[in-house]
């Protein structure tokens, strides 16, 4: 109850600072017409100022879905590919990092699987903030990049993929049915730093959900049992996200669309060699800089495929006039 107030004590006090911010406006343009100078520059900047809010206001109510106010729980899987995938793994994980501390969101690494070379296998992200699942289930699907592997001796271009599957993370109080006859559990020992009392004890828990084979693991606490605690939480999550995977599927079955997220769609492509560039394929909008974008700068392709809702007609009309 608390946490709905303060949502819904923000969304007035917005609203209450766009109504003074409109009234301004209005007295700066009267005085504009009388001839003062000076009320024309602040005119434009509450005009400004406005123009912003509301573009805002526009993108809040495409996260008006159920779950869009909960954090994000984010699965990074490396594709096929050795080392390049997996490297290209770890750098798509640094990429929602430095997104969410862009946005002044916390940021926690749930779990991770170091691979032997570089990079990384799989990663689990929780990434909390107002609206962090309805941000980050933009991201849901493959990403694929192009460059000149850093590991190949003879320095031919590469193509690495790596999956991204977000969902939302579940408070305690939300109830999801689970049967604890359809669990498999499995404890062991925590891998990488963590102190001898991580490395020494079968402190990281694994849980396979045999109906859906959905396996959720965590190793970051040096408790078993807050390890299963967050698997637990993890694996709630995940059930919740096929069941709105299942209600999705269900509406674009009814309005003859389909989206597909799956293994092997890409959403987004990442190219630095033969030329720079990072393109979503869903809404059509690129950037030429792909160093920033790697450092997190993603807002453009979010707001535009959810103000797009995923169509490249809608996108570009939602873009124009942003420096894409």
């Amino acid at each position: 109850m608390l946490r709905d107030r303060s949502r819904i004590r923000e969304t007035l006090d917005t609203w209450t600072k766009a109504a003074s911010a409109e009234e301004e406006a209005e007295v700066y343009q009267d005085m504009a017409k009388a001839g003062e100078a000076e009320a024309l520059d602040e005119l434009e900047q509450k005009l400004s100022w406005l123009e912003a809010w509301l573009r805002e206001r526009e993108l809040e109510r495409m996260l008006s879905g159920p779950e869009d106010h909960r954090n994000a729980i984010v699965s990074i899987h490396a594709g096929a590919g050795g080392t390049e995938a997996q490297d290209w793994a770890e750098i798509v994980l640094r990429m929602y990092r430095r997104w969410a501390e862009r946005r002044g969101f916390e940021s926690e690494v749930l779990d991770i699987l170091m691979a032997e070379d570089a990079g990384i296998k799989s990663a689990t992200l929780a990434i909390r903030g107002p609206h962090t699942y309805g941000y980050m289930r933009a991201e849901r699907g493959v990403h694929r990049l192009v460059r000149i592997s850093p590991f190949d001796a003879a320095k031919r271009r590469h193509t690495s993929f790596c999956a991204v599957h977000v969902s939302p993370e579940i408070d305690d109080d939300v109830s999801v049915d689970i049967n604890e006859a359809d669990l498999k559990e499995d404890t062991y020992r925590a891998s990488g730093a963590g102190g001898q009392h991580v490395n020494r004890t079968d402190s990281a828990v694994r849980i396979t959900h045999l109906p859906t084979g959905i396996v959720v693991q965590c190793q970051n606490e040096r408790s078993q049992h807050k390890n299963r605690h967050t698997c637990m939480k993890l694996l709630k999550s995940r059930l919740l996200e096929l069941e709105l995977e299942a209600r999705e599927k269900h509406l674009e079955n009814l309005s003859g669309t389909k989206k597909k997220i799956e293994w092997g769609s890409q959403i987004r492509s990442y190219v630095m060699q033969p030329y720079q560039m990072v393109k979503d394929h869903r809404t059509g909008i690129d950037a030429g800089n792909v160093a920033a974008v790697l450092d997190g700068d993603l807002d453009r392709f979010i707001e535009a495929y959810l103000m797009g809702e995923g169509s490249p007609e809608a996108a570009s009309q939602a873009m124009q006039g942003v420096d894409a």
